[in-house]
């Protein structure tokens, strides 16, 4: 059963076929092979239980957040801003390129959207201070990753639906792990423009003048993130009303900085909505799966399965890790989510695993598969923008930062307090 599952999965994805049909198709064909009870007459069921879900509504508001930021042009003066404060480090706007796409991050919750609002901004400077273009794709790529795992995450809003784990708690585990990973890139990028000063690019400077000048363009993501997060830990707002409560000012700032317009919004309007509607279809197609695996009993042989190979808490944790970098390599981090969360979160949690660990692990195991070929979405999202060269210029850039958070996964299992101390201070 279970190599039926993987075999199909793998097979309709090598087919090119969209991901969210291939999800609904494996459910069709299991449902075939072992299932006596006609489960298809329930996608209908499931797609209207999903389409009501009071907290997925927050998915589609924390996107709509990020297109308003994107499109109103306030994201591109935050990493203007940026820009005059890093290029000092060994590196120089390759810092930018993490930083911006970190307090992007705090507002969007989406990779995709972190990696293509920051490229479309930064890529300009390759040529123009002769960095090493590999690594500086690399940072847009990797340094995007950050988006499903710094708050407002979506990626974790769907592990809190599917595991019922407390969403607050959740976005309290992402905010420091979130930012530590951001400074591990930045660690990586500093490391290597030691090694090969050459990689770092011509050297710029600001007076301090225009340092301070810039500094208000800071203050839109610190607002948002505030409004969300704020909302939420005060009492005020649930996740989705905090999502609202996020677009809200996102509003009301880009019309105080003037770069409000009717165009700006028929043009969010317009990218929430295809965005939303391929999340959604994927959901729709991962659930009527999920209902398959419970319906033929696969989550219970898996687990019985790992249960006979008596494995210690390092080697399960390890096993989670491998079989999340070969998976990603195949699927895309939503559907890939929605597909085996049901599964693995059960086993982490039979073997003693704090649930909220569990998640943020998850979440970042996903962060690898944005990054890896041969459907890591960040690399054709940098290629993309880039217009020019090859693929493998921006695959050859990530392999630092891929290195970096495999490092930062056995860094969170040895001392989990990382991701569990905000949390449990909270409490």
């Amino acid at each position: 059963m279970i190599f039926a599952s993987l075999g199909s999965l793998l097979g309709l994805l090598f087919l090119g076929i969209p991901v969210a049909a291939t999800l609904a198709l494996v459910g069709l064909i299991l449902s075939g092979l072992y299932s006596p009870l006609p489960l298809h007459f329930a996608i209908a069921e499931i797609t209207w239980t999903v389409s009501n879900n009071f907290l997925l509504i927050a998915i589609p508001l924390f996107v709509m957040l990020g297109e308003l930021l994107l499109r109103s042009g306030l994201a591109s003066r935050m990493y203007s801003a940026l820009v005059l404060w890093m290029p000092w480090l060994p590196g120089g706007l390759m810092h930018s390129n993490i930083a911006a796409c970190a307090m992007f991050a705090a507002t969007s919750g989406s990779s995709v959207a972190t990696a293509a609002t920051i490229g479309t901004v930064a890529l300009q400077e390759v040529q123009k201070n002769s960095y090493n273009e590999r690594l500086f794709l690399g940072t847009i790529a990797a340094g995007g990753t950050l988006g499903i795992l710094i708050p407002p995450s979506i990626n974790l809003i769907l592990y809190g639906v599917l595991t019922e784990t407390s969403i607050p708690q959740l976005y309290l585990a992402g905010i420091v792990p979130g930012f530590l990973l951001a400074g591990f890139f930045s660690l990586c990028v500093a490391i290597l423009c030691l090694w090969r000063p050459h990689w770092g690019g011509t050297k710029t400077s600001a007076s301090w003048e225009s340092r301070l000048k810039a500094l208000p363009d800071l203050l839109p993501p610190l607002i948002i993130f505030l409004s969300v997060i704020g909302s939420i830990y005060m009492g005020w707002a649930t996740a989705t009303e905090a999502a609202a409560l996020g677009v809200v000012a996102t509003i009301v700032i880009a019309a105080a900085y003037r770069c409000l317009s009717l165009q700006v919004i028929l043009l969010a309007f317009e990218g929430t909505m295809r965005t939303s509607a391929m999340i959604m279809a994927v959901m729709f197609g991962a659930y009527f799966l999920n209902l398959v695996f419970g319906a033929i009993g696969l989550p219970a042989q898996v687990s019985t399965w790992i249960a006979s190979m008596d494995l210690s808490p390092f080697q399960l944790f390890l096993l989670i890790v491998v079989f999340y970098f070969i998976l990603g390599m195949f699927m895309e981090t939503l559907s890939m989510m929605v597909a085996t969360v049901p599964i693995v979160a059960p086993i982490l949690a039979a073997a003693g695993f704090d649930p909220v660990w569990s998640g943020i692990i998850i979440v970042l195991l996903m962060e690898i598969a944005l990054i890896t070929p041969p459907i890591g979405l960040n690399l054709f999202v940098v290629q993309s923008i880039r217009t020019r060269g090859k693929i493998m210029d921006v695959i050859v850039g990530t392999l630092p930062f891929v290195a970096s958070m495999i490092a930062f996964a056995f860094l969170l299992y040895a001392f989990p307090g990382i991701a569990l101390y905000l949390p449990q201070s909270m409490r």
